[in-house]
């Protein structure tokens, strides 16, 4: 009897647990796949010749290729052959030759937050995990006028709403693009930032914006710079593209730049990504700016605390080779010309595929804006139909809102992308 009873205890637990599982797990709805990673599989696929993808946000050479920067390959080699290197913990904050470095570079070696010890620096998880540590440190401790939120840039990069969202901070779109000039929504833009409560959380992208490659003016940052002061906004600067973009590293920090040195509040996620290379190696930091070293004491202490939690510590390799880059006169000078290198290709894309579309194509419409625009991603203007025929008809994958990576354009497909272009803007495609 008494095995008969254990063995119906035994029967109706495992149907029990499995019921329970079911249930849960039945309850767990499917997400949808990543655009960007089911485009890049689609291209993949594609057994078309002529085949381009303009989706992926990752630099591609003349021929197509991921390009390991030359500077990062001999700081690889000194990595390798320095015996006095282990594999043990950095500390909560990361590698600090990285961090003191990497502050510098974006702040500006005279910035005034680091000549008083105001800045607070951490490694993270690339240009994302600087956003999320960003996010769930203000989660935590900003003084939110009321709702808590972020305002972000309409249109943005698609992961900003996901990662604000995750800690409980409500994104809000704030007027930017203005698709009838393909360009920024100024006066919308200068709207958002008066009609926004006291206080406000604004993210703003530092150089090259993400998607639309659209920047304002340095007269217009420094508009803006004056209503973030008189609203007393919080700056949340996101700096993917520092070098990137222009080619030039000082220039691509002078608006987080100016806000800082206005007194305006606020901090910095920064990734070596896309200026390094380093796509895998997840190279990041953030910076907080607080107004007093006092106060910067205790938002270490708390951003250490949340980083703890999460990732314990953060990783080393990529970390050292950024270092080593910024610390080394030389291999700094070596990186600021393969910086060059990358920009200088990108930029000279954007002046073929202008000519291409108003010089010898003749194409309907106005194309200034692939020049006007800066940085790996362009808008080109054209709406989800026409994208959807590139993409089906043409073989060139690129977002359903127009978006392409002009990393993905070469001197062997750019002529075929104009004519695809052309195409599609008069209904041809």
């Amino acid at each position: 009897m008494a095995n008969r009873i254990a063995q119906i205890s035994s029967h109706l637990g495992a149907s029990s647990s499995k019921m329970t599982t079911a249930e849960t797990w039945e309850q767990v709805p499917l997400a949808p796949e990543d655009s960007i990673f089911k485009l890049t599989a689609g291209y993949k696929a594609d057994t078309h010749p002529n085949k381009v993808n303009l989706g992926v946000g990752a630099y591609r050479d003349n021929d197509n290729k991921p390009w390991v920067l030359p500077v990062v390959r001999k700081a690889q080699r000194i990595i390798a052959d320095d015996t006095s290197l282990d594999h043990e913990y950095l500390p909560i904050t990361g590698l600090a030759s990285f961090t003191s470095a990497a502050a510098k570079l974006i702040l500006g070696a005279d910035s005034d937050s680091l000549k008083e010890g105001r800045a607070v620096s951490i490694q993270t998880i690339s240009g994302t995990g600087a956003n999320h540590s960003g996010a769930l440190f203000l989660s935590r401790f900003y003084n939110f006028n009321g709702s808590k939120q972020i305002y972000l840039s309409n249109p943005t990069w698609a992961n900003h709403h996901a990662i604000f969202r995750n800690v409980g901070i409500e994104p809000v779109d704030y007027s930017y693009y203005d698709p009838k000039t393909v360009g920024l929504d100024f006066d919308g833009f200068i709207g958002s930032l008066k009609s926004a409560p006291e206080r406000s959380v604004f993210l703003l992208h530092a150089c090259a914006h993400n998607p639309t490659g659209v920047d304002p003016t340095q007269d217009q940052w420094k508009a803006i710079a004056d209503i973030f002061l008189e609203r007393g906004h919080y700056a949340f600067f996101d700096c993917a593209y520092q070098g990137f973009a222009s080619g030039d590293l000082d220039r691509d920090a002078w608006a987080l730049r100016y806000f800082f040195g206005k007194g305006i509040p606020g901090l910095v996620c920064q990734s070596f990504a896309k200026n390094a290379g380093l796509y895998g190696e997840r190279v990041g930091a953030l910076h907080v700016i607080p107004p007093s070293k006092e106060a910067a004491d205790r938002v270490k202490s708390q951003i250490s605390v949340l980083q703890r939690s999460e990732i314990s510590n953060p990783p080393t390799y990529g970390a050292r080779i950024v270092s080593l880059i910024l610390n080394d006169e030389a291999l700094f000078a070596e990186w600021k010309r393969d910086i060059v290198t990358m920009a200088e290709r990108i930029i000279s894309m954007r002046k073929e595929l202008f000519r291409l579309l108003t010089e010898e194509l003749k194409t309907p419409g106005s194309w200034n804006h692939i020049t006007d625009q800066i940085g790996m991603f362009s808008f080109t203007g054209i709406n989800p139909s026409q994208s959807k025929a590139m993409t089906e008809n043409a073989h060139i994958y690129l977002t359903t809102n127009g978006r392409i990576s002009m990393a993905g354009l070469n001197t062997h497909n750019v002529r075929y992308v104009a004519e695809s272009l052309d195409k599609v803007a008069r209904g041809e495609l």
